[in-house]
């Protein structure tokens, strides 16, 4: 039985927050104080992450049935690059209990193809899966490194990547791989028009490894969504925009 570590803090509308590739929920530190004032956090160890254990087959689907356990009943879902489509499937499984949508850093298919030219080379994310197998502490590095590019506080932003990643035990390897993979093959484009709920799209427009335009065309394809796009912002808006990010949140909550 895969045990889930989820830790919950402060008063209000339950949110529930959830991470992305190879991090683990103490990522949200800079912002858990303020939120907290604001909403009911839930912040999630992704399964073979943080303090959770690992599990199997750990396909996304798998992933979204165990985090569907833990979800409150009435909930608003957040989620940052690899995260925010596992919350895109809870919302198209849940729609009764995800009320709202946050999607960070996300999109509907992370991997270029013939007809989505906003995706990461597939070579690219096939290098990553092999070289995590040869030297791992060198991949991560290079992959807190590309998260930061393009960032008005690059070198400050990655320290505290690398100082939230270090904070706890190191990923499963398995966990990794199974990530990438889904990195690799998921494909949600056919299914956005099916998310009903209101839905809010944070980006920075210099991603490199979710691409502003992937917000774009969800925003497009949503029936009901408010896009923000963060200037001179890299893969992670939460730590370069904190407050603005906070405020964010709090006026999707009440107006959305």
């Amino acid at each position: 039985m895969t045990y889930l570590h989820v830790e919950s803090i402060g008063n209000g509308p339950d949110l529930v927050l959830l991470h992305g590739w190879a991090m683990h929920s103490g990522i949200w530190s800079g912002v858990r104080e303020q939120l907290s004032q604001q909403f009911r956090l839930h912040l999630v160890d992704l399964p073979g992450h943080g303090l959770s254990s690992a599990c199997e087959p750990g396909t996304l689907s798998h992933l979204v049935e165990i985090i569907t356990e833990i979800l409150p009943e009435h909930c608003m879902v957040g989620g940052w690059s690899l995260g925010g489509q596992i919350a895109m499937e809870l919302a198209l499984r849940e729609p009764e209990r995800v009320q709202q949508l946050i999607l960070i850093s996300t999109t509907p298919c992370f991997a270029k193809r013939d007809d989505w030219k906003w995706g990461m080379e597939h070579k690219l994310l096939q290098l990553f899966l092999e070289n995590l197998k040869l030297n791992y502490a060198t991949t991560i590095n290079r992959f807190l490194t590309l998260q930061m590019s393009g960032d008005r506080d690059a070198s400050k932003i990655l320290l505290q990547l690398r100082k939230h990643f270090f904070q706890r035990a190191e990923p499963d390897p398995d966990a990794l791989q199974k990530g990438l993979r889904i990195l690799q093959e998921s494909d949600l484009r056919d299914r956005m028009r099916a998310i009903k709920q209101p839905v809010l799209l944070l980006h920075g427009e210099n991603d490199v490894i979710t691409h502003p335009a992937a917000a774009d065309w969800m925003h497009q394809q949503l029936a009901k969504s408010q896009r923000v796009l963060f200037p001179h912002c890299g893969h992670a808006p939460f730590l370069s925009y904190h407050d603005q990010f906070v405020t964010c949140l709090n006026e999707f909550r009440t107006h959305a």
